[in-house]
């Protein structure tokens, strides 16, 4: 339907004739100019294939162009040379082998973890069972019921020095239980 020697005349035409009588004008010169970045044939009429979908959204776009022609296919190969970027980008993101795929860490806890979790709990339920009942007391009333030194030492009738020294040597004990087992 393109004829080469005579101007289409686009004038009196609304945004989506003109998008749809400019696209069927000038696909083979659009679909060409694709090809020539390298592009095969499949590849490049599905080029010109998103292009039309795109225009399609707002096809206001091609209103004022001096030369519409020179438009598309610009707009074209611009959309090729996306595809092939997210392409090489694509191949180079899955072109491991699964080897590697394994060798790469995790960001989510190991299978074993929650087993592991459990492990430690125990542990630390045992360590603060063994520990002497006044120092249990303030243990628990700071880590379980969230109390501060200063609000033990008070409720206890106990001086603020022996809150403390009751703390650091219940966490101490604690942290050597968990450092036997491994």
């Amino acid at each position: 339907m393109s004829n080469s020697s005579s101007p289409l005349v686009w004038d009196s035409v609304d945004s989506n004739d003109l998008l749809n009588r400019a696209m069927e004008a000038h696909y083979v010169d659009i679909t060409n100019a694709v090809r020539r970045r390298g592009h095969p044939r499949s590849t490049a009429r599905d080029v010109v294939h998103d292009l039309y979908v795109k225009l399609a959204a707002k096809p206001d776009v091609l209103q004022n162009k001096r030369s519409i022609k020179a438009f598309l296919c610009r707009a074209a190969i611009n959309l090729g040379l996306d595809r092939q970027r997210r392409e090489a980008k694509e191949a180079r993101l899955f072109s491991g082998s699964e080897r590697e795929a394994l060798s790469v860490a995790s960001a989510g806890p190991a299978p074993d973890f929650a087993l592991d979790v459990e492990a430690r709990v125990a542990i630390l339920r045992a360590a603060i069972a063994e520990l002497p009942e006044r120092r249990r007391v303030v243990f628990i009333l700071h880590r379980l019921h969230h109390l501060t030194p200063d609000q033990i030492c008070v409720k206890l009738n106990i001086s603020r020095n022996m809150v403390d020294r009751h703390l650091r040597r219940a966490f101490a004990h604690c942290l050597d239980c968990l450092l036997q087992v491994q």
